[in-house]
């Protein structure tokens, strides 16, 4: 099944591709595509269905390590601008999200299977662009604290559980001393008792192992949008990638610099969606469908690379310039999606 309307954008091209690839209702796709993570091997269909019941991974699709294999899956939607920092729970996630929303902001979001933090937020509102990038986990639930009225249609039909403000009652919460919006936290546990059936982690396209030959030694990057810039720093003491915000160290509250042990900067075509806010500003819709370029940071390297998704209810998959599987070290991931070209507000 297919979503009864189609949301379009209002430019040209690719623009007027709403849902494109078809978000496929709940229930259609079921269980986790497992096994072989570390070998490398390309998915024969990345982020394909499995049976119901089917044994979970030797190791985890999301971050290749060994913890979680079945848990559920939660995206949450989270602040991601200056008057919200420093964010809570972003350290604990899979996979962290980076997407351009109106006035050339970001927001991420976190995607959590193999561990929960206590608390995560200042959790916002979800964008168009998600319900591209979801399917592909199956139906997982899928937690934000609004949308515009227009886009509720397209949630209610979307894969996943919808755990949001309007729904999820006290697993969310208002602390510390920032005004509203940038005071709403949620409690991951409780939002995954809202949704006992979210389905647990498949196969999304990652493949995880020793990385590959033909990189370069990297000692920062930096992704730009029209109105953020964010910056990875590799440490080698850490093994990982620390990330800056806006020119300074983005220290999460639990006093942690974010930052992911792999960063793909992945160049998506942004275009204008039909939504925008009250403002008058459009909202980008991220063109994550299709085929582009890539740059993946891992051990201290950077890796042009080039990626894959069909659809999307299809995973994406990363190769490396001679077409082998780029391999990503394991642990946690940040997917950040900057417009294949200038930055751009559409």
């Amino acid at each position: 099944m297919r979503f009864a309307g189609v949301v379009r954008g209002t430019g040209g091209g690719r623009a007027a591709a709403g849902l494109a690839g078809a978000v496929v209702l709940g229930g259609v796709l079921a269980g986790c595509s497992g096994g072989g993570a570390e070998n490398a091997a390309p998915p024969a269909a990345p982020g394909g269905t499995a049976p119901t019941g089917s044994p979970a991974p030797a190791t985890h699709p999301f971050t290749g390590g060994t913890r979680g294999l079945r848990n559920p899956v939660l995206a949450v939607k989270i602040e991601n601008t200056r008057p919200a920092m420093p964010q809570y729970g972003v350290t604990a996630a899979d996979i962290v999200y980076v997407e351009q929303v109106e006035g050339g902001e970001t927001r991420l979001m976190a995607v959590y299977s193999s561990r929960l933090p206590r608390r995560v937020g200042p959790v916002r509102s979800a964008r168009i662009s998600d319900l591209h990038i979801l399917p592909q986990f199956g139906r997982p639930a899928f937690a934000f604290s609004g949308v515009q009225s227009k886009m509720k249609p397209y949630i209610r039909q979307a894969p996943v559980y919808d755990v949001s403000q309007e729904n999820g009652g006290s697993a969310y919460f208002r602390a510390g001393p920032r005004p509203i919006p940038y005071n709403l936290y949620a409690d991951p546990r409780n939002l995954l008792k809202l949704a006992p059936r979210a389905e647990p982690p498949r196969d999304i396209g990652f493949r995880f192992g020793p990385a590959p030959e033909g990189g370069r030694p990297t000692r920062t990057f930096t992704a730009r949008w029209p109105s953020a810039t964010m910056a990875f720093t590799w440490s080698a003491k850490n093994k990982r990638w620390l990330s800056s915000f806006g020119g300074r160290a983005n220290v999460g509250a639990e006093g942690t610099v974010l930052g992911g042990h792999t960063v793909v900067v992945q160049y998506a075509k942004t275009t204008r969606s039909q939504f925008h806010d009250f403002l008058g500003s459009y909202t980008p819709l991220i063109q994550t469908t299709g085929t582009g370029r890539a740059t993946v940071l891992r051990d201290g390297m950077a890796y042009d690379a080039r990626w894959s998704r069909p659809s999307d209810s299809q995973g994406t998959t990363f190769t490396t310039a001679d077409g082998k599987p780029m391999t990503f070290a394991t642990g946690q991931v940040w997917v950040v999606l900057v417009n294949d070209g200038r930055p751009y507000i559409p």
